[in-house]
């Protein structure tokens, strides 16, 4: 018993860094920025159907 509370303790602290981490160098919202950045670059070179 003593050698799973270990273990999960050990999970946690790794995840709660990994988090921390993440959210210190705002890596979600970059990770999201180039994300939209090469959407638009996708769509932007599609045709456009609809015209005004």
């Amino acid at each position: 018993m003593l050698k799973f509370l270990k273990g999960l303790i050990k999970f946690i602290v790794i995840v709660v860094g990994a988090l921390y981490v993440i959210y210190f160098w705002n890596l979600d919202q970059k990770l999201m920025g180039w994300a939209y950045t090469m959407v638009n670059r996708i769509f932007d070179r599609k045709k456009v159907d609809i015209k005004f």
